[in-house]
């Protein structure tokens, strides 16, 4: 049994969890604000996540390794003292970017070289710099360096992806032990998750699977996914992936998604969940309520006294009207996008209470259904 991860409850396969970290006990599932710099897109500052219900906090190795530099994070106690954020982090490992920045890279066995998107000053990942990068930051969870592909994606190419994918997360681990073991380590309890990787084809998922279910890492990721393919793929290799993880590990579903997903994806067994869809749609006036999607900038809004969403306690709905809010848009007001991500977010972390409670209520169907139907109107 893991010493980290308790599964509660399940409800069909839809799991109720606690994870334990140095940082803090995680409730599952759950949802990570992303906040690529260490600040989320939109003026929203640590503090604001506490109100607005945030477990964890998701940060980016490769833009925080440009800059500030991890080397100045560290030089300041590392992200949690830099950001002023005491519950957990998790920092990505780099990979997703790298696969981003495909006219600019270049893959090997050792790891990627690739130009830099601010400067185009060269620069070298692998492995054990995702590592080093990643300790420096002090996050409470890292990920392993994996390489992401792009599908449709030829299966010998993945095949082979897969099997340099599995050799680098080797590397990450031998590079994490080795470097929790130093005295001068910024989090000596960095925990690591590695990642399944084989595009859309069902069997290279499930013998990648199985094999990096040995390692016995702290958790498993789902990655490569929600980078093209139809929500139907997506759907069904999780069908195929989550049976042959363990059952006593945390599964991250990375990048994912829209609340219709997340519904999706809890039902077939994840338990963590990041996407910069909230805090983006929030930024441009696209919002999540519980009567389905909104966009403010409708002119049927700006006499509009009512919140954005009326079953909603966040902080904008407590305080603003519609009308207002839209005014704050069409006036470019910043005030409109750290009020409409604040929604947002809180939209998405009181679904994934919500979530909670219907699974250890045994009624995670019903919900399901309910909410899906809810969201089905048009605003």
């Amino acid at each position: 049994m893991s010493k980290n991860y308790t599964l509660l409850k399940k409800d069909g396969k839809a799991r109720r969890g606690e994870f334990r970290t140095v940082h803090g006990t995680i409730q599952t599932p759950v949802f990570m604000n992303v906040g690529t710099l260490a600040a989320i897109k939109g003026a929203v500052s640590s503090m604001d996540l506490k109100e607005i219900g945030c477990q964890v906090e998701l940060s980016n190795t490769y833009h925080l390794h440009l800059r500030p530099s991890d080397e100045v994070v560290r030089k300041m106690g590392g992200l949690h003292k830099f950001m002023n954020w005491d519950r957990p982090i998790l920092t990505d490992s780099g990979g997703f970017q790298v696969f981003s920045l495909s006219g600019m890279r270049k893959i090997k066995e050792e790891g990627v070289y690739f130009n830099s998107h601010i400067d185009g000053k060269k620069i070298f990942m692998g492995p054990e710099e995702s590592m080093q990068i990643q300790s420096n930051l002090g996050s409470t969870i890292a990920m392993a360096f994996d390489e992401c592909i792009e599908n449709p994606a030829p299966r010998d190419y993945v095949e082979k992806s897969v099997e340099r994918t599995t050799r680098w997360l080797k590397r990450c681990k031998t590079e994490m032990d080795r470097l929790n073991s130093l005295d001068d380590t910024v989090n000596k309890n960095q925990m690591l998750f590695g990642i399944n990787q084989g595009g859309v084809y069902e069997d290279i998922r499930i013998a990648h699977a199985k094999e990096i279910r040995e390692l016995d890492l702290d958790g498993y990721a789902i990655g490569g996914l929600a980078v093209g393919e139809s929500h139907e793929d997506m759907y069904r290799v999780i069908d195929a992936v989550v049976p042959h993880l363990p059952e006593d590990k945390p599964i991250y579903l990375m990048g994912v998604g829209t609340p219709e997903n997340i519904l999706e994806a809890v039902e077939r067994g994840v338990d963590f969940f990041d996407c910069v869809l909230p805090a983006r749609n929030g930024r441009h006036g696209h919002l999540f309520t519980s009567e389905g999607k909104m966009n403010l900038f409708n002119a049927k809004y700006e006499l509009d006294e009512r919140p954005i969403d009326e079953n909603c306690q966040c902080p904008a709905c407590k305080n603003y009207t519609r009308a207002y809010i839209r005014h704050l848009f069409k006036a470019k007001e910043m005030l409109a996008m750290r009020l409409s991500v604040l929604h947002n977010l809180y939209f998405y972390n009181k679904l994934m209470e919500e979530i909670r409670e219907a699974i250890d209520n045994d009624c995670y169907a019903e919900f399901k259904a309910k909410k899906l139907e809810a969201w089905s109107k048009k605003k």
